[in-house]
């Protein structure tokens, strides 16, 4: 009786995070998520010692259920397990490798996706299954650390001779499956004092883009430092469409304002007030991401008392395409406050690009367009000898971006990945707990990736704030906290330009001419060619440190490093695949009573 409480009380919380399959899952998960609402939904559990996870799918329907690993996020080379349940509840189940956008083929070579069990119930189908992280097989995606492209889709009947189109039955999500962090709850906070930062009953512009920035001050009943334990983004559900992101900055130690009037405004009329708060980045959320996040127990975001931060900007991206008018908006931030102090201070470090189109200026019509930054010795130099623990990542770039991956470089060779977010979707941008906490450490170096896909535009696409132009960031969260260190980002020397448009490096750099001359460039296959040369190969600016210690170096090219090796795999063939086809339960218990029976007849 106790096992069947507990096992309600599980789904009861699955529910509050959005579940709603009607079926119970087969066992306890380490993650689940709602794919999409009353449709898909998905648990799943991974085995770093057996390098594998186990899946449950449920999908609204009793015809065959589908999901993937896809290299892009579409059909093309995805490797996708399909399963249904037959009218005698056998399980089936297929491992296919789609080609193109046409109907997957069955893969005849190895079987890697294995159904366990499954079954049909109040209209819906759901099937626990595995794969394992590399299957060594040329028609199957591997599972990486970072993040992953899932695809999912199902039809309306069960398959005769082959599975149906799904038609508009399908959809997308890009996961971290190896180290996904579950949202944590809201009711679980409740108990703790919090405070708010949001705005007010903000008219939103009826045009396209729109920044607004406003200040605010510590709350004055913080005598004595505390910590933040979670953040919860309070975005109005009817505004959801028109918030792209939600940044908070830290304000420079030293800058005083007057408390009764604090800046606020669109960002560019305040910028002159603004401008010793527009380095440091506290926390933030974007499109896609969690409401809710939590930082680990022996860490907190230190607030109030003698913590030298006493004022932050929070800064808004509306987005509003259709230029919709009357549309008011009271979103924003509030922090939970812990009733101790935890061990370490919470702080956030930014590798990348800065937006200036200087530093972003990416062809048209391009499959994927390299931009790399790196971030010197120099740079990180001030990290303590005894290191500082990374948590969590947070890749941001706009629509055209593909993948964002930062990796640590020590003595002239790659060591591993800060984090790979080799697959990169606009539309899901949150915060990606590592699956086990980095250390780095003084004198390490960083090498940033950002890849774009242009092959929907027809024009450049420059570096700058709205979702049509580009941005390329990686903030990662660390303890302990460093006062003097938050941002190592590049732009292209302004020397660089001038030479690749035959102007004299010495003359002064007009912004409005470079982007006069980028946007009449008529570009042809050998100039983007060209183009990715030399964004290679340009010297570049580094801009590091913090605020109130922000310093620059040039760096003639980008620093030249062993990469990382491929790992060679192992894995023995699984043999031919077939479709394969788990007997229900009846049957089972039908077969056991006809063998008990047959024994006993040749016994006599």
């Amino acid at each position: 009786m106790m096992l069947f409480y507990l096992v309600v009380f599980l789904h009861l919380i699955e529910i509050n995070n959005g579940i709603t399959s009607p079926i119970l899952p087969y066992t306890t998960y380490n993650h689940s998520i709602e794919l999409k609402t009353n449709v898909t939904d998905l648990w799943w559990t991974t085995n770093e010692i057996n390098q594998e996870i186990l899946f449950e799918l449920h999908i609204h329907t009793t015809g065959w259920i589908a999901l993937g690993i896809s290299p892009s996020g579409g059909m093309n080379g995805a490797d996708i397990g399909v399963g249904w349940i037959d009218q005698s509840g056998n399980v089936h189940f297929q491992d296919r490798y789609a080609l193109s956008t046409i109907t997957p083929i069955v893969d005849n070579t190895t079987n890697d996706w294995f159904a366990l069990q499954g079954r049909e119930q109040n209209g819906w189908t759901a099937i626990q299954f595995k794969r394992s992280f590399d299957t060594c097989d040329s028609m199957d995606v591997s599972i990486k650390s970072g993040t992953n492209n899932l695809i999912y889709a199902y039809g309306l009947i069960d398959p005769t001779n082959d599975i149906t189109y799904h038609e508009t039955r399908r959809d997308s999500r890009t996961l971290s499956l190896r180290s996904y962090n579950d949202p944590p709850l809201e009711s679980e906070f409740t108990r703790f004092a919090h405070f708010d930062f949001r705005l007010n009953n903000y008219s939103i512009p009826s045009i396209d883009t729109t920044y607004f920035c406003k200040i605010y001050k510590t709350p004055t009943n913080y005598s004595s430092k505390r910590h933040v334990i979670a953040n919860q983004f309070l975005i109005e559900s009817s505004n959801r469409d028109f918030i792209h992101h939600i940044l908070m900055y830290e304000c420079d130690s030293t800058v005083q304002f007057n408390d009764s009037n604090l800046p606020e405004g669109l960002c560019y009329n305040v910028k002159s007030q603004i401008q010793s708060c527009a380095i440091n980045i506290a926390t933030g959320w974007a499109v896609g991401g969690d409401y809710m996040t939590e930082y680990p127990k022996e860490a907190g975001y230190p607030i109030g008392g003698d913590f030298q931060i006493k004022y932050y900007m929070i800064e808004i991206h509306f987005n509003n395409p259709n230029q919709i008018s009357n549309i008011t908006d009271s979103s924003g931030i509030r922090f939970y406050i812990g009733n101790q102090l935890r061990q370490y201070d919470i702080g956030y470090l930014t590798f990348g690009t800065d937006i200036l189109p200087t530093s972003l200026a990416i062809p048209p019509n391009v499959q994927n367009f390299i931009v790399d930054s790196y971030c010197p010795i120099n740079a990180t130099i001030s990290i303590p000898m005894s290191g500082i623990t990374v948590i969590s990542a947070f890749p941001h770039a706009h629509l055209q971006g593909r993948s964002i991956s930062t990796k640590i470089i020590r003595n002239q060779t790659a060591v591993q990945y800060l984090f790979n977010g080799e697959t990169f979707d606009f539309n899901y941008q949150f915060e990606h707990r590592l699956a086990e906490p980095i250390k780095i450490y003084s004198g390490d170096e960083f090498a940033t990736r950002c890849v774009y896909n242009t092959m929907n535009k027809t024009r450049i696409t420059l570096g700058g704030e709205s979702v049509h132009d580009e941005m390329c960031l990686h903030i990662f969260t660390y303890y302990p906290r460093m006062n003097n260190t938050s941002i190592c980002l590049n732009r292209i020397s302004f020397s660089s330009w001038q030479m690749l448009m035959n102007k004299n490096i010495s003359a002064i750099f007009s912004f409005d001419e470079f982007e006069n001359w980028l946007m009449n460039i008529n570009w042809t296959s050998q100039l983007v060619t060209q183009w990715q040369e030399f964004y290679n190969n340009a010297s570049r600016l580094v801009l590091y440190g913090g605020e109130a210690n922000l310093q620059h170096l040039m760096l003639s090219r980008l620093q030249k490093y062993e990469d990382l090796k491929q790992k060679e795999c192992n894995k023995s063939s699984t043999g031919n695949n077939t479709t394969v086809i788990i007997p229900s339960f009846n049957t089972i218990v039908f077969l056991a009573i006809y063998l008990m029976i047959l024994i006993k007849y040749l016994m006599l």
